[in-house]
């Protein structure tokens, strides 16, 4: 039943009630002055935060031209992982299931074969067992291996979602490290950043990673990950689709000097409006902001200590994983990129064991700037890997159909599930 044109002129009149505060030609100003007065360096409470790599600027690409430029890095491996997202069992059980698959540019079919496959399964019954020996299938080119995690008051359902899906990346990208001759691509951060933020949501699960040493193993296979590829010297990046950090915003907020409110939501959202080019324009409606659409536009890269990165940094302690290098060498660093013509930010992470070479930095971004140029937004390599490692919905749901006839049981199910059909 759609609204009636009555309904929706009435709903759109609410608008009208809400003074969105500064003007479009003020947030703009402001984020100037973010950019010129706050970021080179940004500090919170005496700590460098952020920092530039280099100098701090911004800079233009034509997208044509970038697309055909010769390529930095002849072949380029990306990795992902996917998951049945969490499921709640009628007897209790909390499962989810993830795969993680590596793809290679040219390909190679024994490789996008391989699987690392980890289901976690947690359940408040603590007579519940779990044989965690790590098993081999389709003929030794896979492995797998369940995980029982400890009985949690709360965060069931995140915990089991990220340890799996975070545990089968990791232990899939050191099996094959050795694969990758140029340049790996994770599909996400650099680091299991949805792990890394635990600590800050809620006491259960700060204790739960002091105590419990899944997540510190996890962390360590990144460590572990970053150490074998700066060894060979081998850069590996990530590359976040939906980058959702709010350092920079966050700091601000908090800075007494700043005497403007901060307007903007999140950092993607600062960074969109210092890299959006355009003019404001006067037509019948009034002043309105028209967008260029000729080029990318992209910053620096920036040294990340603030926020989830922070575990990582010269000042973090990793959880407790040691370091064979120096510390300074595991730092995320980053740049963004805005692609005009699908309106998306992208941001680009990468170790500083990496990116502190003049040489090497400039063709990690040539190489993802002429990525995002041909394909319209994420790299060809990093869609491929998520077309291997996606589970689809009917074998999401063939997945849990079996799952309920091995614990005799059935999915515990919801008005919304039965209401929207979800992926039965």
């Amino acid at each position: 039943m759609t609204l009636d044109p009555v309904h929706f002129d009435g709903i759109a009149q609410l608008a009208r009630r809400i003074d969105h505060g500064a003007d479009e030609r003020d947030r703009r100003e402001f984020a100037e002055t973010v950019w010129e007065s706050f970021l080179d360096p940004l500090h919170d409470d005496g700590r460098t935060i952020l920092e530039p790599v280099d100098e701090r600027a911004r800079r233009l690409v034509d997208c044509e031209a970038v697309a055909l430029r010769e390529r930095e890095f002849p072949t380029q491996h990306g990795l992902d992982a996917g998951t049945i997202n969490p499921t709640t069992f009628k007897n209790g059980l909390v499962i989810d299931i993830a795969q993680a698959a590596m793809s290679t540019t040219p390909s190679e079919l024994d490789l996008h074969r391989s699987r690392t496959t980890v289901m976690t399964v947690h359940s408040n019954d603590e007579t519940m067992t779990v044989d965690e020996e790590w098993g081999k299938f389709d003929a030794g080119y896979s492995r797998s291996r369940a995980v029982k995690i400890p009985p949690l008051p709360r965060f069931a359902e995140g915990v089991v979602h990220a340890l799996a899906l975070y545990l089968a990346e990791s232990k899939h990208a050191l099996a094959h490290a050795e694969d990758v001759t140029d340049l790996l691509v994770l599909d996400g951060p650099l680091y299991p950043r949805g792990l890394l933020r635990w600590a800050d949501q809620h006491p259960d699960l700060a204790d739960f990673l002091l105590e419990d040493p899944r997540p510190t193993t996890v962390l360590e296979n990144y460590v572990r990950l970053v150490e074998s590829f700066v060894d060979r010297g081998v850069p590996l990046i990530g590359f976040v689709k939906n980058p959702a950090t709010r350092v920079v915003t966050r700091t601000l907020k908090g800075k007494r000097d700043v005497d403007v409110s901060v307007p903007w939501a999140d950092d993607t959202a600062l960074f969109t409006q210092l890299l959006e080019r355009g003019e404001f324009v006067e037509d019948i409606e009034g002043t309105r902001w028209e967008r260029d659409t000729d080029g990318l536009t992209y910053t620096n890269w920036f040294r990340s200590r603030g926020g989830v990165d922070r575990p990582l940094s010269v000042e973090g302690d990793a959880l407790g994983v040691e370091r064979r290098l120096d510390r300074e060498q595991y730092e995320v660093t980053f740049f963004v990129v805005y692609d005009p013509r699908e309106d998306l930010l992208f941001r680009i992470e990468a170790p500083y064991a990496f990116t502190r070479d003049p040489e090497t930095r400039e063709q990690l971004t040539m190489q993802l700037l002429q990525d995002v140029a041909i394909a319209h937004g994420p790299p060809t390599i990093v869609e491929k890997a998520d077309e291997l490692a996606r589970i689809s919905a009917p074998e999401k749901q063939s997945l849990r159909e079996t799952l309920e006839t091995q614990f005799d049981t059935s999915r515990r199910r919801t008005y919304d599930d039965h209401r929207w059909d979800e992926d039965y």
